[in-house]
């Protein structure tokens, strides 16, 4: 029989950090789209006023004037509503209703509409950026000497009002250039665009790696308009005309995931599956240095399959409000993604360091400059009658002082200060709010869901099929875990139809519909992307990948999307998922490296990443009902290692013995057997006063059978099964380690980069004393066939290990 397990530290009480404050409700942005003269009206919606505008950016249009919604996971602002958010690769709201015209003559005594000052060139008049009088239309000057400075004369301004929205945008944007621990979605750790409040998802990359999770958010959107529900049970928050907007720039449709994002929203277009998303291409001709070949933009967007193609002038304010108008309202009506093409200028370099004089000739500049939409907008202004070049020379002037003291001011507020600071956000952890919520799901499991429950198991529920191999346990999990997540989702490559490669998911498309479970196209980053979008939609998504090779294409999608969320939203905003991948290796007769990785090292550096890798059937439930719970609770991203090689053992020591077969857990149960993140499982074989071995996955198999043997030399051996690679147990590794004084790490990933590495840093840091060795794979990529167990731990490495360490 397998030893008695001990869970360390069972009466260890869990400090619980303070509640969430609660989510504002979001404010409305309205407007009101004119459609093409010429367009269809059943393409475009013309002649309806239930379409809206914004800017660019990838996140949720919202549309419904008066109505109230909220934006899952919206954390509180100190702010009103305001037009900032709209940079590249920001996300943006398009709000509809009507909207009082400004384009008419302005009656006596009434003040010319504000042309607000953008970043660029013409930004700095007063913020002490240079501007070129050939960059202002005829009689319009700044009031700026050419280092910045202004010149004499100037009047003292006054602050801009709290209430003006011009004000409070520049506000936001300076404080995310100087780290300001104010600013408003990142808190000053990251410059980035974003507003709760406006349902502006922030992003942190101008190369389309946002693009996926904006196809992804699409297909949540219309899964939850039409079952109106998401992952706690409560109505969907997003009114039933919500569309996507996402925003990026012309070199990025070079980039594998802008493909990715195109390729997937078209796929499932093809299917007959509605994905409401407008991209839009910021096209300026150039990717920092590098050239678009002229036309291969729009060659690239207008041939791809299932996407409905716009294009306008960018630089032509009135002309791209027309077609921007035209192409939200088709998306809307239809429910299919469409890309805005927009050609426009960039002013200035890439970045402060990019002397674009390096690479571009003084006349193209000049060509930009006079194209600069601030500039057409103030030609058209005045050639329109609304306002003289010398109403609008004064309006800028006022708006550049105006700016250079909010400059002024946003220097001045406090700056992120210490650690605790920083990492605030990063991945709360609320181990007794997750207890309760596991407790709460087997009461219900217990109570009122019980026939639910009876039902979808076919009458034979999993705590009474007798010993599950770690398989099924997981199905069971997976199961239970889809009744009590109204919002929960399963996907990936063949989990639906086929159950997975290896039975895993079988019979949960039957279970709960192909709206809950479905397969996708077989591209890890769209898999992923499709996660993102449905997390922040309010879904708690379970995306699987088929092998844990498969994950390092796409693992910028964990790394620099999902781990980075609450982070750089500073709450605001969460993308819980839970991503099961099948990995590890010792599958016998099959694979080579891409069936049989071993590689762990890539996710254990993630920041705020929970890694579980469960090595029992007894284990498997219990954890996979945490990670469930840490998304729900706490907006958690969780990946889900499942051994392959263990998926369907059933023996321990002997064939036919049974041993590594476990119960599942009865609802009643699942409270006490409740696994917390971050705790290890202790195995007592002999004494266990001689040594600790130290180890997870395949290696805890192995080293118990190791453990038997040494027990008949008369050793007794402690084997700690770490469960958890992210957060490591160390408080649990350094208490077990300490208790006999020799350890041995046995890890099945490589030794360079590998857990041991992180096992052995916890103990000295922990203040460990006695000896310890490693038993670890070879740094080599596994093999095919026989030769596998050249590069991996073995059984006989373990006991040859433990003999060497007791001789010392």
């Amino acid at each position: 029989m397998i030893p008695d397990p001990r869970t360390p530290g069972d009466d260890e009480a869990d400090a619980e950090p303070a509640l969430d404050a609660g989510a504002p409700e979001p404010e409305e942005v309205t407007g009101t789209w004119a459609a093409a003269p010429d367009a269809d009206p059943s393409d475009s919606g013309a002649g309806s006023s239930d379409s809206g505008a914004g800017s660019s950016g990838s996140g949720v249009a919202r549309s419904g004037l008066g109505a109230e919604s909220s934006v899952p996971g919206a954390g509180p602002s100190d702010r009103g509503v305001s037009p900032s958010g709209g940079g590249s690769g920001s996300d943006v709201e398009i709000g509809s209703g009507e909207a009082t015209s400004t384009e008419r003559p302005l009656a006596d005594g009434e003040e010319a509409p504000g042309v607000p000052v953008p970043s660029g060139a013409g930004a700095g008049a007063g913020a002490g950026a240079e501007v070129e009088a050939a960059s202002l239309p005829a009689g319009v000057g700044v009031a700026v000497d050419a280092a910045g400075s202004a010149t004499a004369g100037v009047p003292e301004l006054p602050l801009p009002d709290p209430d003006d929205a011009y004000a409070a945008a520049a506000r936001d944007v300076l404080r995310g250039m100087v780290a300001s621990a104010e600013e408003p979605i990142a808190g000053g750790r990251h410059k980035v665009f974003g507003r709760a409040d406006l349902a502006v998802i922030p992003t942190t990359s101008t190369i389309a790696s946002h693009l996926p999770r904006a196809v992804g958010m699409g297909l949540a959107l219309e899964r939850l308009r039409r079952n109106g529900r998401r992952a706690d049970g409560d109505a969907a928050p997003w009114p039933p005309d919500a569309i996507v907007v996402c925003s990026f720039g012309d070199a990025s449709v070079n980039h594998a995931t802008a493909t990715a994002a195109f390729n997937t929203a078209g796929w499932y277009d093809h299917t007959g599956l509605r994905i409401p998303v407008l991209f839009v291409c910021e096209d300026n001709g150039l990717g920092i240095s590098v050239r678009s070949p002229r036309g291969w933009v729009a060659a690239t967007l207008r041939a791809r399959p299932g996407i409905r193609y716009f294009a306008a002038d960018g630089t032509d304010v009135a002309e791209a409000y027309r077609v921007a108008g035209e192409a939200a309202a088709w998306v809307r009506r239809h429910r299919r993604p469409a890309v805005l093409h927009l050609s426009t200028v960039r002013l200035m370099g890439h970045a402060g360091a990019d002397a674009e004089t390096a690479y571009r000739s003084p006349a193209e500049i000049a060509a930009d400059v006079a194209r600069d939409p601030l500039l057409a907008t103030a030609r058209r202004l005045v050639e329109a009658g609304y306002a003289t070049g010398e109403e609008l020379l004064a309006r800028y002037d006022e708006r550049g002082w105006q700016i250079r003291r909010l400059a002024e001011e946003v220097l001045d507020e406090p700056k992120l200060a210490s650690p605790v600071d920083v990492v605030a956000e990063l991945a709360p952890r609320r181990p007794v709010r997750i207890s309760r919520a596991v407790a709460d799901a087997g009461t219900r499991a217990a109570g009122p869901t019980a026939g639910a429950r009876a039902e979808a198991f076919g009458g034979r529920l999993p705590e009474l099929a007798g010993p599950l191999t770690l398989a099924q346990s997981i199905n069971a999990a997976l199961t239970d875990g889809m009744l009590d997540h109204p919002g929960m989702a399963v996907f990936g490559e063949d989990v639906a139809v086929k159950g997975g490669v290896y039975g895993v998911t079988k019979g949960l498309r039957d279970r709960f519909g192909a709206a809950r479970v479905f397969d996708t196209l077989l591209d890890e980053t769209s898999i992923l992307g499709l996660a993102l979008g449905a997390g922040v939609a309010g879904m708690l998504p379970v995306p699987e990948i088929q092998y844990l090779a498969y994950l390092h294409n796409a693992e910028d999608q964990i790394r620099g999307e999902a781990a980075t969320m609450r982070f750089f939203s500073r709450g605001a905003f969460r993308n819980p998922m839970v991503v099961r991948v099948a990995g590890l290796a010792y599958q016998e007769g099959f694979g080579g490296h891409f069936h049989n990785d071993n590689s762990v090292a890539v996710l254990r550096d993630v920041p705020g990443l929970v890694v579980a890798v469960p090595a029992r059937p007894d284990d498997a439930g219990p954890m996979l009902r945490t990670c469930l719970a840490a998304a729900a609770v706490d907006g958690a991203v969780s990946v889900f290692l499942e051994p392959i090689a263990l998926y369907h053992t059933r023996d321990l020591y002997t064939d036919g013995d049974g041993e590594w077969l476990a119960e599942y857990a009865e609802p009643g149960a699942w409270a006490a057997r409740h696994v917390p993140i971050g705790r290890a499982r202790v195995y007592g074989v002999g004494s266990a006063e001689d040594l600790t071995i130290i180890t997870f996955g395949n290696g805890v198999r192995m080293s118990l059978r190791a453990a038997a043997t040494l027990a008949d030399e008369g050793i007794g051996s402690r084997v700690v099964d770490l469960r958890w690679l992210a957060p490591l147990p160390v408080a649990d590794i350094v208490r077990e380690a300490s208790a006999t004084g020799r350890v041995l790490v046995v890890d099945e990933t490589r030794r360079s980069g590998g857990v041991g590495e992180g096992v052995i840093a916890a103990l000295v840091d922990g203040g460990y004393v006695g000896t310890a060795r490693r038993v670890a794979g070879l740094d080599s990529f596994v093999p095919l066939g026989p030769a596998a167990r050249q590069v991996l731990v073995s059984e006989e490495a373990i006991t040859q290990g433990a003999r060497t360490l007791l001789a010392r």
